[in-house]
Parts: structure tokens; C-alpha cells; sequence
């Protein structure tokens, strides 16, 4: 084992000099933290938005989820939806890739993304925006498919939208997905 004198003439090992080393890292960055969370308040969120709902639908789960990631399906199912009329979006079709990582674009392209998961009748993750969003923004859409008795629920979730947007959000998807899908599940 090498060893280096101290001016002391007392040995100090590697292992003590790196143990020595981190303990100095360590108290003197607690208080660095300390002084960077007092000037540094209100820079993070403590108001986050999030939407969460619970849907049932008269199908199972795996019409559910084909709805959802079958683009001719879906294109069926928001045909109907307010949004569609409304906005009178172009009659672009919805493009939905069935490939995790494959993109999306629904609602005349209004709405895109990526898949980030897909569990065929259980599970659909999504990197998702709507285009008009800043640059790079995307927020992550979770589709959890339970059984229930014959019939479908889904638990979904919607985070990481831009501040001041859920209330909105929330009612579009009931309106423009929920809505719809469960008129064309019946």
C-alpha cells in the first residue's frame, strides 16, 4: 500500500485521504445547499398540474386499447368528437405507428407525439403535445386498462403539461376522447 507523509510525519492511506476527502465534500456542500435553497426559493414548482380520470367503457380491454392505437379506429372514434367539428380541423387522418417510439398525430395533427409504452390491453404511455405548445414541450399521457366485471376501466393520467392548461386539458378529454370512444364502444 503507498502512502504519502503528511507534514506530521504520520502515515495517511489512500482510503483515509479519499474518506477524508468526502467528509469535507459532504459538510461543505450541505452548506452550499443550505445558502442555494435560501436565495434560490420559488424556482420549483410546488403547484404542479395534473389530470387524472376515471372512465368506464362497455368493451374490453383489448377494443379499448385498439381504439386507441389502431389509427383507422381511432380516426372512427374522433370523427365524432367535438373538437372535430368545432375547430373543423383538416380531415388529415389520424397516423398512430403501433411500434414503441413510432409517432402519433391525431386531430388533423393538432395533437402529436411518441409511444413510449405499449402493453397490448393493459398499458399506453405517450410523449404528447398539442402543436401550438412551445418547442419541445411535451407532457405524458398514461392509459392503464383494468377489467371490471365485463367491461373496461381506464385510469388515466396527464402530466407535465405548460402551467394554467388543465382545466382545459381535463374537459378535452372528456369531451373529444372519453365521450366519443364510449359511443363507439357500445
Amino acid at each position: 500500500m503507498k502512502t504519502n507523509e503528511n507534514p506530521r510525519n504520520t502515515l495517511v492511506s489512500p482510503v483515509r485521504r479519499q474518506l477524508l476527502g468526502t467528509a469535507a465534500v459532504l459538510f461543505g456542500g450541505l452548506g452550499l445547499g443550505a445558502r442555494l435553497r435560501a436565495q434560490g426559493e420559488g424556482e420549483v414548482s410546488h403547484t404542479s398540474e395534473a389530470i387524472h380520470q376515471e372512465i368506464v367503457f362497455s368493451a374490453s380491454r383489448k377494443k379499448v386499447y385498439e381504439a386507441l392505437t389502431v389509427a383507422s379506429q381511432f380516426q372512427k372514434v374522433i370523427d365524432n368528437s367535438a373538437a372535430m367539428k368545432a375547430m373543423a380541423l383538416a380531415k388529415k387522418p389520424a397516423e398512430i405507428s403501433r411500434e414503441l417510439g413510432g409517432a402519433f398525430s391525431v386531430f388533423g395533427g393538432h395533437i402529436v407525439g411518441r409511444q413510449l409504452e405499449l402493453a397490448p390491453g393493459q398499458r399506453i404511455v405517450q410523449a404528447w403535445r398539442v402543436v401550438d405548445w412551445e418547442p419541445g414541450i411535451f407532457s405524458i399521457a398514461h392509459f392503464e386498462l383494468v377489467e371490471q366485471a365485463g367491461s373496461t376501466k381506464m385510469v388515466f393520467d396527464h402530466i407535465g403539461f405548460p402551467g394554467g392548461q388543465a382545466a382545459h386539458l381535463a374537459e378535452g378529454w372528456r369531451v373529444n376522447y372519453w365521450q366519443p370512444l364510449a359511443k363507439a364502444l357500445a
